[in-house]
């Protein structure tokens, strides 16, 4: 199973700075229950235990910076240590599954419907297409919200309300460092998330296309179902789509009638 995660997602097509690939587990222990998550956290963790999973496949990987302990008294190492001793592998698809064919932007794009798909830059970060119909950006920007799925914070967008969009990029996870990217596409609106004051700003006063700005969660999740439908397919074995929220932000408080006119 992890070889032919390794071919579908290769680990060489990973960021450098990236931590993917098997993470725990025996290579010689049999799978016959597959977690899917995008971050392995307590709550997720427990459900892999509770389902009586033998692997979780996440997005997000656990190990994220060098460490030099696994100690059970730090939040990973708990993590590390109630997996091993519940016999729970893990394996990280993170970079190298947002630019493979079957990977996170394009099940992002299956979403909106994209046609004519291409890659937004050449190392295959991001997907532009058409939209089957054109839509003015106040009504794309509802759509996503019904297509992603739900956070507290929803959707959010910058740009002209009456903007008509018919190209969309979508680059899933933080894709602030890309909005370049995307100007050069013929893109008239993206997808994406985690996108900081100043760049949306000057990216918008620069005449840049519109941005549509979803929970990073919630850009990466549609792509558990592709795996896990993959996944089961080849090798005939039961797999389960995490459904627990895993975004972070899980407040929020709508503010009152803006005056634009005020000083």
């Amino acid at each position: 199973m992890i070889a032919t995660l390794d071919e579908w997602y290769p680990p060489a097509t990973a960021a450098s700075w990236d931590r993917v690939g098997l993470v725990l587990g025996e290579p010689t222990a049999r799978v016959e229950r597959v977690l899917c998550v995008v971050d392995v956290v307590p709550e997720t963790a427990q459900q892999a235990l509770d389902l009586g999973a033998q692997l979780i496949v996440s997005h997000h990987p656990l190990l994220f910076r060098g460490v030099s302990s696994v100690a059970p008294t730090t939040y990973a190492g708990r993590i590390v240590h109630d997996l091993i001793r519940g016999g729970v592998a893990l394996h990280v698809a993170h970079t190298n599954a947002d630019v493979a064919p079957d990977g996170v932007n394009e099940a992002l794009a299956d979403l909106f419907g994209l046609t004519d798909r291409e890659l937004m830059t050449p190392e295959g970060i991001g997907r532009v297409g058409t939209l089957p119909t054109p839509l003015p950006l106040r009504e794309l920007t509802k759509k996503a919200a019904e297509v992603l799925p739900v956070t507290v914070w929803g959707v959010r967008a910058a740009g002209d309300p009456d903007r008509m969009i018919s190209r969309l990029a979508v680059s899933s996870g933080s894709g602030a460092e890309h909005l370049a990217d995307v100007a050069v596409t013929g893109a008239d609106a993206v997808v994406t998330s985690d996108v900081k004051h100043h760049y949306a700003s000057e990216h918008i006063a620069a005449g840049g296309p519109a941005i549509i700005e979803a929970a990073h969660w919630a850009t990466e999740w549609p792509w558990l179902p592709r795996v896990a439908e993959l996944l089961r397919n080849r090798f005939g074995i039961e797999t389960i789509v995490s459904q627990i929220r895993t975004d972070p932000w899980n407040l929020y408080a709508p503010g009152g009638e803006f005056d634009q006119g005020a000083g």
